[in-house]
């Protein structure tokens, strides 16, 4: 897509209005000239107009039908570029009223920072060519001036505090210190920019330090291809992650591989996770094809696995489909938890984990704040306080041994492949060993909170869940599991209430926390003598 007329003019506009008021701020520092400061103070109504015009034009393209996403992610970041030039304007504003609070003497000394706006004239004068012409480098260019800057306005930013400790010209010096903030704040705005152009020529959303994660796996993976890899964004998660598939044009619609970027903690993590279960059950996880570290963000590389996500599989495959996958994955999780079983006990603490994501729920549903229930005249315990006393007693529930878990057992994070009969799992960050009710918790729940409300798929959601909560109380009677029971209720009420984090719809949501108050009840009333007595009824609970 090329930029329509409109907007490709008034970005040209915007861009050399700002590169005017950066340019006379550099000369404003030799003289404190009166026409040079009313150039730069009374032209914010211009370049928020044609910031404006921008972001109106680009909403007409919006509304435009058959607009690929490629297209989509250019207007996009023609939008934030805009709002960028527009704040580096006003940062130039802000400069001019500080530097009014300094000595003339003092003023003269101001070399240092007409050094670091020449810089920002430099990477402003490259935005236009690296936007129109599509060009990469340009734009890593404009984040090599954002990194001078910063390292430079630090360097002056010392020298001028040990100026401060001799306490001379005290009011001057603090006030230079406030414009170099400025000047550091012109130079994220840059970054910003360099980025924006980034994501308009990749056709997706990434930053400086992904870029060069993402150029890494690709050259990686064109080594054995001929044809160009293209990237395609498959999903954002919740963890700010992003999710791409690679694939040429000749493998249209499969992917060779798939590029995760984020945070470097958490991928690291899912790393290791996939090394781990490599060792405990090879072929579960996906290969690992290669991992890349640049700042706090990092990168995997990982092998694309055929098959579908039971998610899928639940909301649109066959019911003779849907009896084989989950066959097939309750006999992998025997084979996991077997392979793994560690004969230590382990505790969840099922209810210390709620209520430390609690906050996290009422600040989507405030209306759950101090919920109290009233029958009959008599006031019931607040749900907080059903939580401690449920948390008294799980603390005596702990599991007889330990097998090591995926940690977020959520449908969409297993896959099934037809026709080799294999399950896989993916997002392995948090594997570790644990009670293999956590897992069994977290999977019920996930398939109860698809906002599906078609009569028939939701009885297929209830079967599945019975069935597979059938299975784990086989496994649990087999080894002699007796909390089994009580365990997986203080399992499901978390879930329920902590899955509201990601639910709108008041109606389920509300459904979904009084279940969870409900199944607490039933363990406080619980007689803990004899643990293999307590049962829930599993349908009443997943219905509806």
């Amino acid at each position: 897509m090329r930029l329509p007329l409109k907007i490709s003019n008034n970005l040209h506009f915007l861009i050399a209005e700002v590169g005017l008021q950066v340019s006379n701020l550099y000369f404003y520092f030799d003289n404190q000239s009166p026409i040079l400061k009313k150039r730069i103070l009374e032209r914010s109504g211009y370049v928020y107009n044609l910031k404006a015009g921008i972001h109106n034009s680009c909403l007409i393209q919006y509304s435009k039908e058959k607009l690929e996403s490629v297209d989509q992610v250019l207007l996009k970041s023609i939008e934030f570029i805009a709002t960028d030039l527009e704040q580096i304007s006003e940062l130039c504003r802000n400069c001019v009223k500080k530097s009014n609070l300094i000595k003339k003497k003092y003023f003269r000394q101001m070399k240092g920072l007409k050094q670091l706006i020449q810089q920002v004239e430099q990477g402003i004068t490259l935005i236009e060519p690296a936007i129109l012409e599509n060009k990469t480098e340009l734009a890593i260019k404009i984040a090599h001036i954002q990194k001078k800057l910063s390292k430079r306005s630090k360097r002056l930013s010392d020298h001028h505090i040990a100026h401060i400790t001799k306490k001379k010209d005290t009011e001057s010096l603090i006030n230079t210190l406030f414009i170099l903030n400025e000047i550091e704040q012109i130079g994220e705005r840059l970054l910003n920019i360099s980025e924006s152009i980034l994501s308009a020529n990749l056709g997706h959303p990434i930053n400086f330090e992904r870029y060069f994660s993402l150029q890494s796996s690709l050259q990686q993976v064109q080594s054995e291809h001929s044809s160009e890899i293209q990237v395609e964004t498959i999903a954002e998660t919740r963890s700010g992650s992003t999710i791409s598939g690679l694939s040429t044009e000749q493998d249209s619609g499969k992917y060779l591989a798939v590029y995760k970027d984020g945070k470097k903690n958490k991928l690291n993590q899912e790393r290791k996770g996939v090394e781990s279960w490599e060792a405990i059950q090879p072929g579960i996880a996906p290969k690992i094809l290669g991992y890349n570290k640049q700042g706090k963000s990092a990168s995997l590389l990982i092998e694309h696995l055929d098959g579908l996500t039971f998610e899928q599989i639940l909301l649109g495959s066959s019911p003779a489909l849907l009896k084989k996958a989950l066959k097939q994955l309750n006999k992998t999780l025997k084979s996991v938890w077997k392979g793994s079983k560690r004969m230590e006990s382990v505790n969840a603490l099922f209810m210390q984990q709620l209520l430390a994501r609690l906050n996290d729920v009422y600040s989507v549903h405030p209306e759950f704040v101090g919920t109290t229930e009233i029958i009959t005249n008599q006031t019931m315990p607040s749900f907080e306080t059903l939580i401690k006393q449920a948390g008294k007693i799980e603390k005596k529930l702990s599991a007889p041994f330990s097998v090591y878990i995926h940690g977020d057992f959520n449908l969409d994070n297993i896959i099934y492949e037809p026709e080799q009969k294999r399950i896989n799992y993916i997002d392995l960050h948090r594997s570790r060993y644990m009670d293999y009710v956590q897992d069994v918790s977290v999977l019920m729940v996930s398939s109860y909170r698809m906002q599906i409300f078609d009569t028939e798929v939701r009885q297929r959601i209830l079967n599945f869940a019975y069935n597979f909560y059938c299975c784990t109380r086989q496994f649990a009677k087999k080894n002699n599991d007796k909390t089994f029971e009580l365990r997986l209720a203080l399992g499901l009420a978390r879930s329920f209430v902590t899955s509201t984090r990601f639910i709108l719809d008041k109606t389920l949501a509300r459904s979904m926390f009084y279940r969870a108050r409900y199944i607490i009840e039933r363990v406080l009333e619980a007689d803990l003598r004899y643990p293999e007595r307590f049962t829930l009824s599993i349908e009443e609970i997943f219905i509806g």
